[in-house]
């Protein structure tokens, strides 16, 4: 019988935080990795329900899906299933220089200006919840050893690939809501923060797959339900790799870098959401009393606050300073983890370069202020729906200036397109349609 020829699959997070790209013989690696694959700019209009928008390029031109070899992924489940290779890459252009639309190569841009304005580099991770299709077993579920038990061989041989993926393990477990897991990874450095989610969400549909069970990241799959959320937890490293983040004196531990950086993604958060969080059902879980984010606040040990200072396990100076990190919360697996990442980024930069004081660290249920007392307060609800997020993203021209000047019509136009596909459904078909694709 005829051996397989393996094939590795060149990989791009798109708009739609959808993993799309291109497969090649394993033997033309060291070659592809130099010339790249051929791309078509109208790619980056295909919505997450693999619907064109209209697109400002039409049939014309050409670019290079160009793989990081540093990003590459050989899963071996077991002898009779088939390796599972991908490699993530850059989007560019025929010289090679990286095109305006390439979600990583934007958050190689915002890293850049992150070291030039703080003179510090990111450590980081994202952590994911996802839920499994079908009935729900018997028994506790939620937190409980029998929900995980249940998962356990899931578990250990997604814990398998996640290794073999190059992630160091954290943690899984059994989440509070129907069918939902929680899987936790630990931290990397600059674009692997990123590289790292899209790796562990493919993964983590390629185990189940193995397992003979389907999952999704949607953001929310009842609108009466709980919501998977993503979490971006962020830290900094100085020029001699020390931390960066904490500083006893500081408010609330945070450093003035740290400080600043928190106080200019609060001061821009409304208006990055259509980034972080940019489907139509995400709006259903940015509520209050969801654990989730509705307002633009910084909490301690709050899991209501948009973005949340975490807890450290020492009370040893030298190991709080590595521990001290803080959470994003306002995201979800509808975004492109590069894309949502370097949004983040920007507006704490920008935070730093204007020098922004210490954000108040929130206390209280905000839900219960009326307008005018959040205000005075500075705080803002966030936006209520995915039409009004991109009416402030592309509001907003601080924000918009952050990035080269043809990506902010476009995603507009990408997302207005997805929109279009859902216009005449109910919230629960809505649902329905996004469980389907994440």
């Amino acid at each position: 019988m005829k051996k397989t020829d393996p094939l590795v699959f060149a990989a791009t997070s798109d708009l739609a935080g959808i993993t799309r790209g291109k497969a090649f013989p394993l033997s033309k690696l060291d070659s592809r990795m130099k010339k790249g694959v051929g791309w078509t700019p109208t790619n980056v209009m295909i919505t997450c329900f693999d619907h064109i928008a209209p697109s400002p390029y039409g049939s014309l031109g050409d670019l290079l899906l160009v793989p990081d070899a540093t990003t590459a992924v050989d899963l071996e489940f077991d002898d009779n299933a088939p390796v599972e290779r991908f490699v993530l890459g850059d989007i560019t252009d025929l010289a090679g220089t990286p095109w305006d639309l390439c979600t990583r190569s934007l958050l190689k841009a915002a890293l850049d200006r992150l070291q030039q304005v703080g003179g510090v580099s990111l450590l980081g991770a994202f952590e994911h919840e996802f839920q499994f299709h079908g009935e729900v077993p018997p028994g506790p579920q939620g937190y409980s050893l029998n929900g995980f038990s249940q998962r356990r061989a899931f578990g250990e041989t997604l814990m398998s690939g996640l290794e073999q993926g190059g992630l160091e393990n954290d943690t899984f477990m059994k989440e509070y809501g129907t069918n939902q897991y929680e899987v936790t990874n630990g931290p990397s450095k600059g674009v692997r923060v990123a590289d790292d989610a899209v790796i562990l969400r493919e993964v983590t549909r390629m185990t189940a797959r193995h397992h003979g069970e389907s999952i999704t990241f949607t953001p929310i799959r009842d609108p009466a339900g709980v919501g998977n959320g993503v979490h971006i937890h962020m830290s900094f490293l100085d020029g001699d790799g020390a931390p960066a983040t904490w500083d006893a004196d500081g408010p609330s531990g945070m450093s003035a870098l740290s400080a600043s950086f928190v106080a200019g993604v609060l001061k821009y958060l409304d208006s990055i959401i259509a980034l972080t969080a940019p489907s139509a059902v995400s709006y259903l879980r940015l509520t209050p009393h969801r654990w989730s984010a509705a307002y633009n606040n910084l909490g301690f040990r709050d899991r209501e606050a948009s973005v949340r200072i975490c807890p450290v396990t020492s009370d040893d100076p030298e190991k709080i300073a590595r521990q001290y990190n803080f959470e994003y919360r306002a995201a979800d697996a509808a975004a492109s983890p590069y894309l949502a990442l370097a949004a983040i980024i920007h507006a704490g930069c920008q935070g730093i370069e204007d020098n922004l004081p210490a954000p108040t660290v929130t206390q209280e249920d905000l839900s219960l202020l009326s307008p005018s007392t959040l205000a005075a307060k500075g705080y803002v609800r966030l936006p209520q729906s995915l039409e009004e997020a991109l009416e402030r993203f592309e509001g907003n021209e601080t924000v918009c200036g952050w990035f080269p000047k043809e990506f902010a019509p476009v995603y507009v136009a990408h997302k207005k397109g997805e929109l279009s596909v859902i216009q005449d459904m109910d919230e629960s078909e809505r649902c329905a349609a996004y469980e389907g694709v994440y």
